[in-house]
C-alpha cells in the first residue's frame, strides 16, 4: 500500500465523477464539481467516500442536471457524500461549522468551470485566515472533545487510526493550522508521518474488506503481511512510531499557534526577546532556549536545566535547543552530580508539563543520553488490556500522578525516580518487579543516590505490586495479612513510599485500576502495616542538632548593628554566613539577599547565638562575592531596597503548600514544617510572614528533595518560649497565606 496506489484509486475516482459531470449536460460556466475532505487531498483508501460538492454561482438556479450528476455515481457502487452549495453558501456554512471549514481547506477541481474552483478556493482560504485566530478556541474544543473520547494513538491498546491523538485528523489539522498562517510545521516529518498512517490505513481496509479506522488485536499479524514487515509487534511499533511523532508535532503546534495569539504585533527587525530563567537557559516566544553565550560544550547539565524549566512553566522545550545540545553538549559524568539528580526530580515532579517535554527529550534523541535504558520499554504494549497506555507512556503518566502526591511523602525525589522506572522491567521472559530491580538500582546509583537511596528505589520496584495484591487477595483481619508487607519493608517511610507509588500507577492504569474500594482495602493495610512498622517517637530537639560557635566578626561585636558576609567556597558550591544583633527578621533579610543575587540555597541552619543572630547557608554557586551580597544586605536592612518588587518569583506554586505544626518534636519551642515547591524566595517569604507575626525564629533547617522544599522553623514568641496552640495555628496560617498570595497556586 503506497503513496502511488492511492494516486490511482483517486485518479480512477476523478475519471468517474468527470464523466458523471459530463454526462450530467451541466451549464458550461458558473458551475463546477469539487473535491472535499480526504478525498480532496487525494487520500482514497481502498472503501473511502467520494465527498464532493457541485458549486455554483449565485446567478446560475440549480436545475435538473444538478441531480442527474449523482446518478452515474450511484450506479458505480461509489459510496457518495454529496452536496450542492453556491459560493456564498459554502462561506456561510463554514462560517457557521468548523468542521465543513475543515473540508472545504481541501477543495479541489473536478470537472466545469475551474474559475467557479478558483473563488471557492480563494473565499475559503481568506476566510479561514482571516478568522483563525478568532477560531482557534473553538478547534481547540474540538480537539479536546475527540481526545477526551479516543486515547492517544501511540499508546492505545485498541488504535483508532483517524479519531486517537496522533491521527489523521491529527495530521489534517496541522495542515489546517499552517494554512492559517499563525504557525509552521516541518513539513517533511509531517509528510512522512501523515503518508505512513496512510499506508496503514489502506493496509487495514484490506485486511478488514471494508471501511474501518480501528485496528483490533487480531488484525495485526496481517497488517504485518500487507506492510512487509516480519510481524505483528512489529506492524504495532511502526504504527506507534509514526502516531507519536505526529502527536508530537500536533503538541509543539497547538503551544506555539496559542502563544501566537497571547503575542504582541512585531515591531519589525528586532532580534526575539530573552527572558533568563536559568544559568544558560532562556524563555522566547513561550520557549524554553538556549541563553545568548550559554556554555553548551562546558556545562552538562544544560539539558536537563532546560528540560525542568520547560516542565514546569508548561512551556514547549524548543526541539532545535534539544537536538543542539544532544550534538554538541558536554556529557555527565558518572555518577551525576547532586544538582543533576536534583534537576532531573524536578522534571518528573512537573505535573502535566512533563509530557510534552517527555516527547521531545524522546524524539530529539536527547533521552538516550539520560536514561538509554528507556528503549527497554519503549513503545512497548502492555499485556493486560486494563491498561490505557503502552508501557512507556503508563510510565510516565505513573509520574504525572505521582506529582500530585509529593506532599504525603518524606522523600519525594525517591517517589519520582521510582515511578519512572517501576516498570522498566517489563518485555522480558522473567516477572516485571523481579527483572526490574536491578535495572533500577543501576539507573539510581548512576544518577547518584546514595546506598540508602539505591536501596528504596529497588525496594519499591520490586514491591510496588505489593498492597494492592495483598490487599484484595487475602483477609485484612487475619495477622499474616500484615506479616506479608512488614516482612518485606524496613521502616514506615518505605511503606508511605510505596503507598503513594501504589496510587500513582493505578491512577495512570486506568479508573478501574483505582476504584474507592480498592483505595479503601489499600489504605486499611498501610495503616495496620504502619502500625506494626511504627518506630519509636522522635527525641526532644533531636532534629535541631548541636549547633556550631560562630566566631563573631570585630564590626558586629562592636555594633550589633552592623552585618557581616562571609563566602567559604567548596568542591560542590559554597558556605555563606550571615552574623548581625539578633533581632526579628533578620533571617528574613539574609534569604531575601540570595535570592535577590539568584543564588540556589541547596541547605541552611539558622540559631541565636548570644545577642547575634547566625545564619549558614549551602548553596550551588561558586565564586560569591562576600563584599557585593554585604552591601545587598545591608540595603534591605537598612530599607534602601524593596525587596517585594524585585524579587522573581518564578511559575505560581504547583500543589498548595503545607504548613504543619509538629507539637511531638520539641518541648521548648514551636515546630513548623513548611512543604512547598521550590522557588528562590521560599525562605524569605516564611521568615518575613513570621516576623511580621511577632514570631521569632530560633533555628531553621532548610533542605531540597528534588521539586519540593521541605523547611522546618523551630520558633518562640518574641520575647517568651512555647507557641500557644492558638498562636502556632495562626503562625501556620499566616505562613501559609503568604506563600499562596506570593507566589500563586495553579488551577487543577
Amino acid at each position: 500500500m503506497t503513496a502511488a496506489e492511492r494516486a490511482e484509486r483517486t485518479a480512477a475516482a476523478d475519471d468517474l465523477c468527470r464523466a458523471a459531470y459530463a454526462k450530467a449536460d451541466c451549464p458550461q460556466t458558473g458551475v463546477s464539481l469539487v473535491a472535499v475532505g480526504g478525498y480532496g487531498r487525494g487520500e482514497l483508501a481502498p472503501f473511502s467516500d467520494l465527498d464532493v460538492v457541485l458549486v455554483h454561482d449565485a446567478a446560475v438556479e440549480p436545475g435538473d442536471w444538478a441531480a442527474q450528476v449523482w446518478y452515474p455515481l450511484w450506479d458505480s457502487g461509489a459510496d457518495v457524500d454529496h452536496a450542492v452549495r453556491t459560493v456564498e453558501e459554502v462561506q456561510q456554512q463554514a462560517s457557521a461549522d468548523l468542521r465543513v471549514a475543515l473540508g472545504m481547506l481541501d477543495c479541489r477541481h473536478l470537472a466545469g468551470d475551474p474559475g467557479v474552483t478558483l473563488r471557492l478556493r480563494s473565499a475559503v482560504s481568506t476566510q479561514w485566515r482571516r478568522d483563525a485566530r478568532l477560531r482557534l478556541g473553538e478547534l481547540r474544543q474540538l480537539v479536546a472533545e475527540r481526545r477526551a473520547r479516543h486515547p492517544e494513538l501511540a499508546h492505545a491498546s485498541v488504535p483508532d487510526l483517524k479519531q486517537s491523538t496522533g491521527g489523521l485528523r491529527d495530521a489534517t489539522l496541522l495542515k489546517a493550522l499552517v494554512a492559517s498562517w499563525l504557525v509552521d510545521v516541518p513539513h517533511g516529518d509531517l509528510e512522512r508521518s501523515r503518508q505512513g498512517l496512510l499506508d496503514v490505513r489502506d493496509a487495514l481496509h484490506t485486511v478488514a474488506g471494508r471501511a474501518t479506522d480501528r485496528i483490533v488485536p487480531e488484525y495485526w499479524p496481517d497488517l504485518a503481511d500487507v506492510l512487509g514487515l516480519p510481524g505483528g509487534e512489529a506492524a504495532q511499533r511502526h504504527l506507534r512510531v509514526l502516531a507519536r511523532r505526529l502527536a508530537h508535532l500536533a503538541s509543539l503546534a497547538w503551544q506555539r499557534a496559542e502563544a501566537a495569539q497571547r503575542r504582541p504585533a512585531p515591531s519589525g527587525g528586532r532580534r526575539p526577546r530573552l527572558e533568563t530563567v536559568a544559568p544558560g537557559v532562556a524563555i522566547s516566544f513561550e520557549e524554553v532556549v538556549l541563553d545568548r553565550g550559554a556554555a553548551i560544550a562546558g556545562d552538562p547539565l544544560l539539558l536537563l536545566r532546560c528540560a525542568a524549566e520547560a516542565a514546569e512553566r508548561g512551556l514547549v522545550l524548543a526541539p532545535p535547543t534539544a537536538s543542539r545540545l544532544v550534538r554538541e553538549g558536554a556529557r555527565l559524568p558518572e555518577p551525576w552530580p547532586h544538582e543533576a539528580r536534583d534537576l532531573l526530580v524536578r522534571l518528573l515532579a512537573s505535573g502535566p508539563g512533563l509530557r510534552s517535554v517527555w516527547e521531545t527529550l524522546e524524539e530529539t534523541g536527547a533521552l538516550d543520553l539520560v536514561l538509554p535504558e528507556w528503549e527497554r520499554v519503549r513503545l512497548l504494549p502492555h499485556a493486560s488490556e486494563i491498561h490505557r497506555f503502552t508501557v512507556d507512556r503508563h510510565m510516565i503518566e505513573t509520574c504525572v500522578e505521582a506529582a500530585g502526591l509529593i506532599r504525603r511523602v518524606a522523600r519525594p525525589d525517591v517517589l519520582a525516580v521510582s515511578a519512572l522506572l517501576h516498570d522498566i522491567g517489563k518485555g522480558g521472559l522473567t516477572e516485571h518487579c523481579v527483572a526490574g530491580e536491578p535495572v533500577a538500582r543501576e539507573v539510581a546509583a548512576r544518577i547518584g543516590f546514595d546506598a540508602r537511596e539505591v536501596d528504596l528505589v529497588g525496594t519499591l520496584v520490586r514491591w510496588h505490586l505489593l498492597l494492592p495484591e495483598t490487599a484484595t487477595t487475602r483477609d485484612p483481619e487475619d495477622p499474616a495479612t500484615v506479616a506479608v508487607v512488614a516482612e518485606r519493608l524496613h521502616d514506615r517511610e518505605e511503606l508511605e513510599l510505596l503507598a503513594a507509588l501504589t496510587e500513582a500507577d493505578a491512577r495512570a492504569t486506568s479508573e478501574k485500576a483505582w476504584t474507592r474500594w480498592r483505595a479503601s482495602l489499600v489504605a486499611d493495610l498501610v495503616r495496620r502495616a504502619a502500625a506494626v512498622l511504627s518506630d519509636d517517637p522522635v527525641a526532644d530537639d533531636e532534629v535541631e542538632q548541636v549547633t556550631p560557635e560562630i566566631v563573631v566578626p570585630a564590626a558586629v561585636a562592636a555594633d550589633p548593628r552592623e552585618v557581616a558576609v562571609s563566602v567559604e567556597d567548596h568542591p560542590d558550591g559554597a558556605r555563606v554566613t550571615v552574623v548581625s544583633g539578633d533581632r526579628l527578621g533578620l533571617l528574613a533579610d539574609a534569604a531575601a539577599m540570595l535570592a535577590l543575587q539568584r543564588v540556589s540555597v541547596r541547605a541552611a541552619r539558622a540559631w541565636p547565638q548570644d545577642r547575634y543572630g547566625v545564619s549558614v547557608w549551602d548553596v550551588v554557586e561558586h565564586d560569591l562575592d562576600a563584599v557585593l551580597l554585604r552591601q545587598r544586605l545591608e540595603a534591605i536592612v537598612e530599607g534602601r531596597l524593596d525587596v517585594a518588587s524585585r524579587l522573581r518569583l518564578g511559575p505560581a506554586l504547583r500543589l498548595a503548600p503545607s504548613v504543619a505544626v509538629r507539637p511531638e518534636v520539641s518541648e521548648s519551642a514551636t515546630v513548623l514544617e513548611v512543604r512547598s515547591d521550590d522557588r528562590p524566595a521560599l525562605i524569605h517569604v516564611v521568615c518575613r510572614a513570621l516576623a511580621g507575626a511577632e514570631v521569632s525564629v530560633r533555628s531553621a533547617h532548610v533542605s531540597t528533595l528534588g521539586p519540593q522544599a521541605v523547611d522546618v522553623f523551630y520558633v518562640q514568641e518574641a520575647w517568651a518560649g512555647v507557641l500557644s496552640e492558638e498562636r502556632a495555628a495562626e503562625a501556620a496560617h499566616v505562613v501559609r497565606a503568604a506563600l499562596e498570595r506570593t507566589f500563586g497556586t495553579t488551577p487543577d
